[in-house]
């Protein structure tokens, strides 16, 4: 099992660079990148220079920039070089750790990116610590009354809740309980005078404001992982074992809770290496309607406004971390079932 896992690790470097080398080639070609942000800022300060100083290569009140400046412009961003040499450049920058200059920001990709991480740490622990807490639980009350009404009825409020897109009951809720009920805040994550409020206020304020957003991203996975555990451990409890352990005579519970529970729990130990990637759980969608400047938001933004550096970043921390949850959630099968071997 151990060379398996080398295995993985290893596969996590083409795996990689195939990744980043595909999107690196597909920015090239998407127009209103980096350059042409330059250009229209220097043509905005000609058209403002009224034949005062103006950006270089720009005679005073000529809205035209001149070939040497769009040339420097290209050397600037590595653009007068082959795509695969511009890969390379930027491999081996991020190799030192330079992830760039954002063009949007005007701050290094690098911090860019990781000053939302505490915003989007904060729902996506939260919001996997409720769905588990929740989900289990329910999807074990299930099974145990199986095709009773408890079981029809939650799920089909489980099934409703599923159907409906998490942006979109987000717009739902904020439009009733925020706009006309006035029973929480219209987004965003904490409010403008967060700093002048004691500890105890910042703390309801925070609370206040992240009801709505985590119910929103409960909400898609909330049917899967309750219908899961509950498919689960009624298949368990239809196994010989079970049927064995209830012959010697145990009870319903010490059968359960001692036996079943434990394989039933297997397939929904693939979701826990998801715990390494908690930071891109956040949706775009959910954080746009509620204007949460996390993750998700982040990522939206700076593809509408082609800040590529930032694109890659993000890709980047993407990538590995979603390589490194999958060997996680592999390791965590094996730990709950010794009878799994990775050869």
């Amino acid at each position: 099992m151990v060379n398996y896992f080398i295995r993985r690790f290893l596969l996590i470097i083409p795996t990689f660079l195939g990744c980043t080398l595909l999107v690196f080639c597909i920015l090239q070609f998407t127009p209103g990148g980096p350059l042409e942000r330059a250009l229209q800022q220097a043509q905005q300060q000609s058209h403002g220079g009224e034949g005062g100083g103006t950006a270089s290569g720009i005679g005073g009140g000529n809205t035209e920039i001149s070939e040497e400046a769009k040339a420097e412009l290209k050397r600037y961003y590595n653009l007068d070089k082959p795509i695969p040499m511009r890969y390379i450049l930027w491999l081996g920058n991020l190799m030192k750790g330079d992830f760039g200059q954002s063009s949007v920001y005007g701050d290094p990709a690098f911090e860019v990116i990781t000053s939302r991480f505490p915003i989007s740490l904060y729902y996506g622990l939260i919001g996997f610590v409720l769905s588990y807490l929740v989900c289990i639980p329910l999807g074990i009350l299930k099974a145990i009354k199986h095709g009773s009404p408890f079981d029809i009825g939650s799920s089909a409020l489980v099934f409703i809740g599923y159907s409906v897109p998490g942006w979109a009951l987000g717009a739902l809720l904020l439009s009733t309980m925020a706009a006309n009920w006035h029973w929480f805040p219209l987004g965003n994550f904490h409010s403008d005078n967060w700093d002048q409020l004691s500890f105890g206020e910042q703390a309801w304020d925070l609370l206040d404001h992240s009801i709505l957003p985590l119910i929103c991203y409960m909400i898609g996975g909330f049917a899967t992982l309750t219908i899961l555990m509950k498919n689960s451990l009624l298949e368990n409890l239809g196994q010989d074992y079970v049927r064995t352990a209830f012959a010697k005579g145990l009870t319903e519970r010490r059968v359960i809770f001692g036996h079943a529970m434990r394989n039933s729990l297997i397939p929904i130990a693939t979701g826990i290496g998801s715990i390494l990637s908690i930071v891109l759980t956040g949706s775009v969608l959910i954080e746009t309607v509620f204007n949460i400047d996390g993750f998700g938001y982040l990522s939206y933004r700076s593809a509408v406004e082609r800040d590529y550096t930032v694109v890659m970043g993000i890709l980047v921390f993407t990538v590995v971390l979603r390589l490194l949850g999958n060997i996680l959630s592999d390791f965590a099968y094996a730990v709950i079932d010794p009878r799994i071997r990775f050869d």
